[in-house]
């Protein structure tokens, strides 16, 4: 399949043109895809991942300029660590992509037909959205996620990396290019921006002529900005205020091992624990064990009364601490009566993201299951588990708290939707 390539890039002093050109290619680029045929989108994806372990040093590379950089620009630790690569996350996006082709296609999928009493049929198909705009700070592996799961949806995508990832994420890109160039497929299907002109995003959110939907992905100001000014519909998550509850039918080694994991394994991410419910039966139990751990990691704790009377030297935790999101080495603790009180904790001060709950009672597991509101509920179960390649969506272009269209991490089938279909054979409505 021939078709245009990524449109020049030379000229983009005029912000305005420069990303109405990108949304013009864009457009035109997702009519082909949409009738690509599965092969063609899995050929380029599997020649993507062979260009990206190929490229791994030179990624690398891209990325540790990027990374000096931010850190002369005096960029906090979560952002530098969000931002960095390490040869791991490389071989990752690598095997995210080979992923993401052994999915099923959702294109074009049909069911749920029923007869109706004229005789139609009456069923629906999955199509793809169109345009997808993404904007996202640090984290360069998200270029390669989002190109692999708008591809295999059928969309086109326009990429708006932060400047302090520029380098890592035109290596990247190039990865893409080549990929879709191998398959046949219009190069524009995957377009990064190259200007770091912050005027670019104010463009990006209001083309909907061009781009049917925005996924912001980085700090709550930058989703609260697209939020609040695009004129195109968002697909988001403002807080990572995760959970987990450890029940008073926990069994203790495993309530040791996942509120250590939720916690520590890793800090800034939008799954880490912020803060853990402990029941009052089992408190004595467990939190002095904790706590040892989380000193040993350097964890600052800051609890209600109660952790406070069974733990010293610890901080109080204030209003605000339940509403925080940290992203940083420092967890707030609240001892509860019952189960109730704790579904009472995290629909009140939770974000709808991920909460688990630790217990060996099916009963109280069902409950928590059923009355938490969050995009993700687990039992027995780390949070940092709640990613669309632990989920086996191949990746995720984001994770969405909202309730329509899309909940949770959003891999190929959040980037589709559905059209009613229906099949005749002469019928006429009398």
């Amino acid at each position: 399949m021939n078709a245009p390539a990524h449109p020049a890039v030379a000229d983009i002093s005029d912000v305005a043109a420069y990303m109405h050109g990108l949304g013009r290619a864009a457009r035109e680029a997702s009519r082909a895809l949409a009738r690509a045929d599965t092969n063609a989108k899995n050929r380029a994806l599997v020649v993507m991942a062979a260009a990206v372990r190929r490229d791994a040093a030179a990624l690398l590379q891209a990325n540790a300029d990027d990374v000096a950089a931010a850190r002369a620009a005096g960029l906090d630790a979560a952002m530098i660590d969000r931002l960095t690569l390490t040869a791991k996350g490389v071989e990752s996006m690598a095997a995210g992509l080979e992923q993401i082709a052994a999915l099923p296609d959702p294109v074009g999928e049909m069911g749920g037909f029923a007869y109706r009493p004229s005789g139609i049929q009456v069923g629906r198909m999955r199509v793809p959205l169109g345009v997808i705009g993404i904007i996202y700070e640090s984290r360069p592996n998200v270029t390669a996620d989002a190109a692999g799961l708008c591809l295999k949806s059928g969309n086109a995508c326009i990429l708006r990396g932060g400047s302090e990832a520029i380098r890592a994420n035109r290596a990247i890109a190039a990865c893409v290019r080549e990929g879709l160039r191998e398959a046949g497929l219009p190069e524009s299907a995957v377009q990064v921006v190259e200007t770091t002109d912050r005027a670019a995003v104010g463009e990006l959110i209001t083309m909907k002529q061009y781009v049917d939907v925005i996924v912001p992905r980085g700090g709550k100001s930058l989703v609260e900005r697209i939020d609040r000014e695009a004129r195109i519909p968002v697909i988001k998550h403002l807080d990572g205020i995760c959970h987990v509850f450890i029940d008073e039918g926990a069994d203790i080694e495993k309530a040791v091992r996942i509120a250590d994991n939720a916690k520590t394994q890793r800090l800034g991410t939008c799954n880490t624990m912020e803060t853990l419910l402990v029941h009052a039966a089992v408190a004595p139990d467990v939190l002095p064990r904790l706590a040892a751990i989380y000193a040993e990691k350097r964890v600052e704790l800051r609890g209600c009364e109660r952790t406070q009377a069974l733990l010293t030297g610890i901080k109080p935790a204030t209003e605000e601490d339940w509403r925080t999101e940290y992203l940083a080495a420092i967890l707030s603790i609240r001892i509860v009566d019952d189960l109730d009180a704790a579904i009472e904790h995290i629909n009140t001060y939770g974000s709808q993201h991920t909460d688990s709950i630790v217990t060996e009672d099916y009963t109280r597991a069902r409950r928590f299951l059923r009355e938490v509101d969050s995009s993700s509920v687990m039992v027995n179960a780390s949070t940092r588990f709640a990613d669309g390649f632990e989920y086996g969506l191949g990746a995720e272009i984001g994770i969405s708290t909202d309730k329509l269209h899309a909940r949770g991490p959003v891999g190929l089938e959040g980037l589709t939707t559905l059209k009613w279909i229906v099949l005749g054979d002469g019928q006429i409505r009398g």
